[in-house]
Order: structure tokens, then C-alpha cells, then sequence
């Protein structure tokens, strides 16, 4: 049987080390070498050749996993089998993956699971500004200048949150994008002004939309999806304060 040969742009995105397109810059760049010879864009890996970036060799070490999931509920975002309720054995996957951040046990919504490491940092990392945006349904009425006071930025945990994108959708409803992920931060911005959370559901993260997704239910995300992703992700300003995010 012949050797099977991946494109090295191919190969870089599997490795987690960048997006198909930042790998092809890259490539341009003359960063890249395979056995120790500067590659360019046409460049194929098979079995044994050795790869490395900028002089650090990367490995593709396993099938790369990465996927969008519907959370219900009272399940609750940790890994530890003792805790009938977890995430790992909602979803029934059949490899070892982990989740991205975390979303409480009361919230639903998207969560993404991987078993990239480096992705999942780099996903998480606050000072990369990365959005999330969140549904949200409180106890009574909530007004204009609420919402107003919220985008400005809300003192919680010792630190002021980050300003912050926010629509009314109804009465007791609001959507709201944010960049941080502090500890059950939308909870906590809410319960400042006096309004209890009654619902909240998450619905996009960066690139990937929760859509019609059924609740309970997990995805694979499409190469377009994936690619644009890892682009975001790795192609990214230094900003910000450095708080990673938790997601909650």
C-alpha cells in the first residue's frame, strides 16, 4: 500500500499549530521545514518526515476532535467520574475529549469539547478578546438604563467587567456578547442591579452558532467552521488585562 501524503498547510492544521491559510503565510514566510529543509506551499508529509516551525518541531499525535454541544441543564462541566451528572458521559463520546471553558450546571447552550490542547488555551485565553454571546432571561422587567449601565462595565470580583455589547429582545430578555469570561459573570452582573437570572443560554462562541441544534445533542464542526476558528484564534492582537476566560 502507498505511503499516504499530507499537504503541509494540512498537516499544520491538524498539528493544532495554526489555520490552513495562517499555515500558507507561514509557508510564504519561509518558516516551516520538513527534515530540516524550508518547505514551500506545495510541500507534502508522509510518515517519519519530521516538521517544525520557526526551529520547534510539531507532531500530529492524534485524530483531531473538535465539536459543538447542545448542554441541558444540570449537567455539569467537569471530567470527573464522580459526578454522575457530567459532561463527558452526557455527550457519549467515543474518544478521550475534554471540555473548552465551562458553563454552569443551571445554563444551557453551546459548549465546545476537543482534545486539542493548544486550541482549547488558545480559545480560552481572555487577553485574545475572543466573543461569546449569551440569551438571557430575568425575574422582572429590566430597563433601558440597566442595560445601559451593564455595556459600560459592572464592579464584580474585585475587578470592573469589560465593556460589553448588549440588545433588549423583550420585556425580561436581553442578548448579550462578551470578551471575559469571569466566574458566573452574567449571574453576577445581574444580581448588582438587583435582577435574578431565570434562563440563560449561550449561543454562539467566536465563529461557531449554537443554531437549531437539538438540546442534548453534539455536532462535528465543518472544515469552514474549524478553519475559520483556528484563524481566530491564532492570528490575534495582545490586548487586554489577561483574565482567562472561564466561561460562565
Amino acid at each position: 500500500m502507498a505511503e499516504e501524503y499530507v499537504r503541509i498547510n494540512k498537516y499544520l492544521s491538524q498539528c493544532g499549530v495554526c489555520s490552513r491559510r495562517q499555515a500558507d503565510r507561514m509557508l510564504d514566510e519561509g518558516r516551516v521545514a520538513i527534515n530540516g529543509v524550508t518547505a514551500d506551499k506545495g510541500a507534502r508529509v508522509g510518515e517519519g518526515d519530521r516538521v517544525a516551525v520557526d526551529g520547534r518541531e510539531v507532531k500530529r499525535e492524534q485524530e483531531e476532535i473538535l465539536i459543538a454541544y447542545h448542554k441541558p441543564a444540570g449537567v455539569v462541566c467537569t471530567m470527573s467520574g464522580k459526578e454522575k451528572n457530567n459532561i463527558i458521559d452526557a455527550v457519549g463520546f467515543s474518544k478521550r475529549i475534554y471540555p473548552v471553558g465551562r458553563l454552569d450546571k443551571d445554563s444551557t447552550g453551546l459548549i465546545l469539547l476537543t482534545n486539542q490542547g493548544e486550541l482549547m488555551d488558545r480559545i480560552l485565553r481572555g487577553r485574545n478578546y475572543h466573543e461569546k454571546e449569551y440569551d438571557v432571561v430575568v425575574d422582572k422587567p429590566i430597563r433601558k438604563e440597566i442595560l445601559d449601565a451593564m455595556r459600560q462595565g459592572v464592579p464584580i470580583l474585585d475587578t470592573m467587567t469589560r465593556p460589553c455589547q448588549i440588545k433588549q429582545m423583550g420585556e425580561r430578555e436581553f442578548r448579550i456578547i462578551l470578551t471575559q469570561g469571569l466566574n458566573r459573570q452574567i449571574r453576577r452582573m445581574c444580581e448588582y442591579f438587583g435582577y435574578r437570572v431565570c434562563r440563560l443560554k449561550r449561543i454562539r462562541i467566536m465563529n461557531i452558532e449554537l443554531g437549531d441544534l437539538r438540546e442534548g445533542s453534539w455536532r462535528y464542526l465543518t472544515t469552514q467552521e474549524l478553519d475559520r476558528l483556528k484563524e481566530m484564534c491564532f492570528v490575534c492582537t495582545e490586548r487586554g488585562d489577561g483574565h482567562e476566560s472561564i466561561d460562565y
